[in-house]
């Protein structure tokens, strides 16, 4: 296991005002709204959530960046657990030839509105209780989810991933080194439910038994 990092780039490539985050809007009924995970999280206003969640490449090198130092091979078996439209799914599947695509999300209408090439391939569903079969997976990452999970959830989903994975695995959480980092956080987050140190999150991996790599973004 290794903290490797492959999206901080694009993280770091939004700006985010904090402060206005929580004073120009009711934040507690905008995390209300977002929780549904509908139309006005994905593509209504930046308050709810994305502010208008569309296709534009940007996951294409962390698709590449992922498969080169994985290894995987043409027709790699690749799940997304909480793979909202799809985008760096559709990435992996242009990045390794032949790849099997597969998706997981809570959300019907980013399944509904994923890329079109890999909607076939999505399943509605909870990364709790992955509906694969043991070791099914070449690759199984999970990109800005399971910090939207409470603690007992977490430890479910975590096991599911290292269950269903045969080869490498990747996951990447929000999470704070400072105190400032954690009120950054803190401002900025809509449906975050586990809010953790890097430390507190290495050992959530290991009381669940993930043996896969990890990345953290945080709130500067």
């Amino acid at each position: 296991m290794a903290i490797i990092d492959f999206i901080a780039k694009i993280h770091t490539s939004t700006q985010r005002d904090y402060l206005a985050r929580v004073n120009e809007a009711d934040k507690a009924s905008c995390a209300e709204v977002a929780l549904k995970w509908d139309k006005d999280y994905w593509d209504g206003e930046r308050k709810h959530g994305y502010g208008g969640y569309r296709y534009d490449g940007r996951w294409r090198p962390v698709a590449q960046a992922m498969a080169g130092h994985y290894g995987l091979k043409p027709g790699a078996r690749i799940l997304d657990v909480g793979c909202g439209k799809g985008f760096l799914l559709h990435e992996f599947s242009q990045a390794v030839p032949g790849a099997q695509a597969a998706g997981i999300d809570v959300s019907r209408y980013a399944l509904d509105n994923a890329k079109e090439e890999v909607r076939p391939f999505l399943t509605l569903g909870r990364a709790e209780k992955l509906p694969y079969p043991d070791k099914s997976f070449d690759f199984v990452f999970s990109v800005n989810t399971l910090h939207n999970l409470h603690n007992y959830e977490l430890f479910d989903a975590l096991r599911e991933i290292e269950r269903v994975a045969r080869g490498p695995k990747h996951v990447v959480v929000e999470s704070y080194r400072n105190e400032r980092e954690k009120a950054n956080l803190l401002y900025w987050q809509l449906t975050c439910r586990t809010f953790y140190t890097p430390r507190e999150w290495e050992w959530f991996f290991e009381k669940a038994g993930y043996t896969g790599d990890w990345s953290f973004i945080v709130f500067e």
